[in-house]
This record gives structure tokens, sequence and C-alpha cells, in this order.
């Protein structure tokens, strides 16, 4: 059996209010402090799997590579996997909330599942990607695994292992 640990990626390097799913970003300078809580309370890991982005990878690298490092391999680089990227929202990108059109944010609203934004993917894709991911995921032999990764990720996987509909995790606080 597979014991999972879902982190998010430490606080990026945005201002608040900004829409930025897929946006490729740095991290706070709090990264360092961040990523250090993080370390304390991992356990022996067999394996670290990231999102491609520079806000997971960061905190991915430095997990894998700090010289008190939990990971239990000759192998301390994490491995990549795109279907761990946080939900696409296109031509919302970099755009302030408030500023994104009305109408395309109550359609959103009404369909959370299914609304795409011009460019971007709905939930109900980042569900099946995750779920695709997943199901990879178990055939694998390592056990103890950390996949570090984003907000919308995290509920999706949660949302799958828990059989809730990914709806219901839309409340759930995810931390970075």
């Amino acid at each position: 059996m597979q014991t999972l640990y879902l982190i998010r990626h430490t606080q990026p390097d945005i201002v608040p209010g900004i829409c930025y799913g897929q946006l490729d970003m740095g991290v706070a300078k709090s990264f360092a402090e961040e990523a250090a809580n993080v370390l304390n309370w991992l356990p022996a890991l067999d394996l670290i799997i990231t999102s491609p982005l520079l806000r997971t990878r960061k905190l991915a690298d430095f997990l894998a590579q700090t010289a008190n490092s939990k990971l239990q391999t000759a192998n301390r680089k994490p491995q990549t996997d795109v279907r761990l990227m946080e939900k696409h929202f296109g031509i919302w990108e970099g755009r302030a909330w408030n500023e994104i059109e009305r109408n395309e944010i109550d359609a959103w609203a009404t369909d959370v599942m299914n609304y795409a934004p011009t460019g971007g993917e709905s939930a109900h894709q980042v569900m099946l990607r995750v779920e695709e991911f997943l199901s990879d995921l178990a055939q694998l032999p390592q056990r103890n695994i950390a996949l570090v990764t984003h907000g919308g990720s995290i509920r999706a996987i949660l949302a799958h292992l828990s059989k809730v509909p990914l709806a219901d995790t839309l409340r759930w606080q995810i931390d970075y």
C-alpha cells in the first residue's frame, strides 16, 4: 500500500488577486522558511513527483537535495509529471480576477466542473488527468511518495481517493 504526502508549493511570487493557474512564476522570499517547515514533517520517502511548474519544482528539488533529505534512493532527482499541473485558466491567466468579464465568471460559477475559459481547461478535464496519473502511480513499487503540486490538483487527488465529487472539495483549504 502506498502512502502519499500531498504538498502544495510554497507562496508564489505574485501579487494577490491575480489568476495564475499554469502561469509559471518563482516563489516568495519566504521560500526557505516554508520549505524547511515541509522538510521537518516529512518522513523517509521513496519518491518525489512534482508538477513541472517552477513553484513546485523548486520545492521538490529542495526536498530531494537538502543535506538531511529523507529521500531513500540514490537518485535524488524528483520526477516531473504534467498531469500534476494546476488547472489551465486560458485567457484568464495573469489577469486580475476583478478584471475578468463578469459574464465569464458567472458562467464558470454556474458550471464549475465543465466550464473552461477560452484556451483553458475545465475542472472535469483536471480530474480526468489526475485520475490517469493516480492509476499509473498505483503501478509503481515505491511506497512513501511525496507529490509536490498545486491546490487544484490536490483537491482532485483528494476527491478521487475520498470518492467525493470534486465540486465538494472547493471549500477545502489547501495551504501553501
